[in-house]
């Protein structure tokens, strides 16, 4: 599984690119207006429970736009904390500080909301069970958005392509399941090798095999149990 680095460059361009996005080709045209200089200070207030992140993608929002500004962190990433709850303080440049804001409240907000949502499936089940998130996100946002995941206390799965065989669906209905599995053991990749079945015949079909997870697509809770039985016994 590849590890997730947030080095200070990784943010540093993931934000340069946010905010290029926001400013081509002119700029804050209505922030522009407000030409007096004035020094404000502001809070960063919770409006719900959560699992607070982003924040080191928020304060270098307001840091590439006016290194002058004061980004406080108050709560750390990962950390609950309650609505109304002070998570950051900002003092600098108000018209600097309304350049940058929506960015940096778009990463707060989405990292926030994908570590909260995942530590509320984490809270639901045992502690024998574990939450992982697939590859089905935002391109190009892969990476923070699976570091938000862990903050919620949340699992990685593939990150990508390389990491493991995972055989599903779409590899089934153009091969042969068992075929699939025994040409990936055969291989020298030392990777997990991940089966994806849509059916108990599936699953027998692969019995006896030596591969490391079963996954089980949308099958009905009677299915399910039937299936979670057999595969111990792999």
């Amino acid at each position: 599984m590849s590890q997730i680095k947030l080095s200070k460059n990784f943010i540093r361009n993931i934000v340069k690119l946010a905010l290029n996005e926001d400013l081509y080709p002119s700029g804050d045209i209505t922030s522009n207006l407000v030409q007096n200089n004035k020094i404000t200070k502001l809070k960063l207030i919770l409006n719900q429970d959560a699992v607070v992140g982003g924040l080191l993608f928020a304060k270098e929002s307001f840091s590439l736009i006016d290194k002058s500004i004061k980004f406080v962190i108050k709560k750390k990433d990962g950390t609950f904390a309650k609505k109304k709850s002070l998570i950051a303080t900002i003092e600098g440049n108000a018209q600097n500080i309304l350049i940058a804001e929506r960015v940096a409240l778009n990463f707060l907000s989405h990292l926030s909301g994908i570590a909260t949502k995942t530590n509320k499936f984490v809270r639901l089940v045992s502690k024998k069970c574990k939450i992982c998130c697939t590859r089905k996100t935002i391109p190009n946002l892969r990476v923070i958005q699976k570091y938000a995941v862990k903050l919620g206390g949340g699992n990685n799965h593939r990150f990508n392509l390389s990491d493991e065989y995972l055989i599903k669906d779409n590899h089934i209905a153009n091969s042969n399941i068992k075929e699939l599995v025994s040409l990936a053991i055969q291989s020298n990749e030392s990777k997990k090798i991940t089966v994806e079945v849509d059916n108990l015949k599936q699953l027998k079909e692969i019995t006896g095999l030596k591969f490391n997870t079963v996954l089980f697509d949308n099958m009905n809770v009677k299915n399910l149990k039937i299936g979670v039985k057999l595969a111990r016994k792999f």
